[in-house]
């Protein structure tokens, strides 16, 4: 993951005009162990970080580049690529998981074949598995863009997915 002086200088650039960013950065720098902070801020208004943000991170925090991608790699909640428009949240929690939660998963994935972790290919769709959303008496629960589906089974899936799409088409 070498950076070169020209990338680094240009991406630095581009990524300073940001207004989210840079209000990121302007709110934590002087705060000691702000990184985790101002990544969530960056990961909940882009749902990513994107290389070029870390690099930039990276030079105004005084923060390596390793130490950055060592946070981003080891908690789940950050992604590292763009997620899907329709993030799909299954909750894998205690109540949930014991009232069938892993049947809706395999059904999500099956149904927009997509992986856990995973968009698909037109980026419409994002899947994930989450712990507990404090929906345990609507178990098992999913979460889709905040909108939120309770006493699902595997055969409520295709009706959500169609949902969605048809939200996609019509606001395009």
């Amino acid at each position: 993951m070498a950076v070169t002086p020209s990338e680094s200088a240009s991406v630095i650039e581009k990524t300073k005009s940001d207004p989210d960013v840079e209000a990121a950065v302007r709110k934590w720098k002087n705060k000691r162990g702000s990184l985790i902070m101002v990544l969530h801020e960056i990961q909940n208004s882009r749902g990513y970080v994107p290389r070029d943000v870390a690099l930039y991170l990276s030079r105004e925090l005084s923060v390596p580049l390793a130490s950055i991608y060592e946070a981003l790699t080891f908690y789940h909640y950050f992604k590292l690529e763009p997620p899907g428009k329709a993030v799909i949240s299954v909750c894998t929690g205690t109540a949930c998981y014991l009232k069938g939660s892993q049947a809706v998963v395999d059904e999500f994935s099956r149904e927009i074949d997509c992986a856990v972790g995973a968009s698909t290919e037109d980026r419409m769709f994002h899947l994930q598995c989450v712990r507990c959303v404090g929906c345990c008496g609507l178990a098992p629960v999913a979460i889709v863009n905040g909108k939120t589906y309770g006493r699902l089974t595997p055969a409520d899936v295709k009706k959500i997915v169609h949902e969605w799409r048809e939200h996609f088409a019509v606001e395009t």
